[in-house]
């Protein structure tokens, strides 16, 4: 009958401890249920929401121009694990430009992309020396290969042999593009900075601000690099500090997105080539 199927609905949402005179129309829903009784749905929307516990990986990291060694862990993307770097050595996020893994040189070919291996060490660099320097636009193309941190700051990563820009000793590869022509583009991706760069009309004098990343007092010290953003003898340069054979990922901290592969989503960092 209708009126005993919609009065066994309402007893079964019941909790137990409300029914002070059990009906036979309960123990015919025990007998259904095989002996459990009435379920309780506050148990089974817990049982549906649970989350297990994930995994909290600790990793190495060091400021590259020389700290001592700290602990870090808990981020999921860019943004995130500067923060926690911040957090670290007393400095502001904004003060990192990128970071490399298993080497504390500006070696492009170490950038931190969209994953770390569990074994990688990290090494943060930040903003050193400010520079304004003119530059002029002799030639369609300066010479350059941009790229980005992923939350925010556009930087050189690579200097063509022999291009505009290659014989301009103070520009080298980490240096943050902060200004071009006085206009800002902190918080731009690589894409606007080589598109600006790039509508620069040919034989124009403009003036670049940049800011190198902060140099170790023994850089001198070191092997000289094979040439402008890129290793001497195309070996790495952490000593094999990380093998980088297990990784995790690092989730994309921007929110607009383009077609391919962007910061922090996997893979190589996107450039752009002026």
């Amino acid at each position: 009958m209708p009126l005993f199927g919609k009065k066994k609905r309402e007893i079964t949402q019941e909790s137990p401890s409300h029914q002070t005179s059990p009906t036979k129309s309960t123990s015919q829903n025990s007998n259904h249920n095989h002996g459990h009784g009435p379920t309780s749905p506050s148990k089974s929307k817990n049982q549906e929401y649970y989350d297990p516990p994930r995994p909290k990986y600790n990793f190495h990291c060091q400021l590259a121009h020389g700290s001592p060694t700290g602990i870090i862990s808990g981020f999921t993307n860019v943004k995130e694990l500067y923060a926690k770097i911040a957090e670290c050595y007393n400095i502001e996020s904004s003060d990192i430009i990128f970071c490399t893994l298993n080497t504390h040189k500006i070696e492009m070919e170490h950038l931190l992309g969209g994953q770390i291996g569990l074994d990688d060490f990290l090494f943060a660099h930040i903003k050193g020396q400010k520079k304004e320097i003119e530059v002029e636009k002799s030639e369609d193309a300066l010479g350059l290969t941009i790229t980005d941190n992923g939350a925010g700051y556009a930087f050189i990563k690579r200097i063509k042999a022999g291009s505009i820009i290659d014989r301009i000793d103070h520009i080298q590869p980490g240096d943050h593009i902060e200004k071009i022509d006085g206009e800002n583009f902190v918080g731009k991706r690589h894409f606007d900075v080589a598109k600006r760069l790039k509508e620069i009309p040919r034989g124009t004098t403009f003036v670049l601000r940049l800011v190198s990343p902060e140099k170790s007092p023994y850089a001198n010290l070191n092997p000289r690099s094979g040439s402008r953003g890129h290793p001497a003898g195309g070996g790495g340069g952490g000593g094999g500090l990380g093998s980088g054979k297990k990784t995790i990922r690092l989730k994309a901290g921007w929110r607009r997105r383009r077609r391919g592969r962007c910061p922090g989503s996997g893979g190589r960092r996107g450039h752009r080539g002026h």
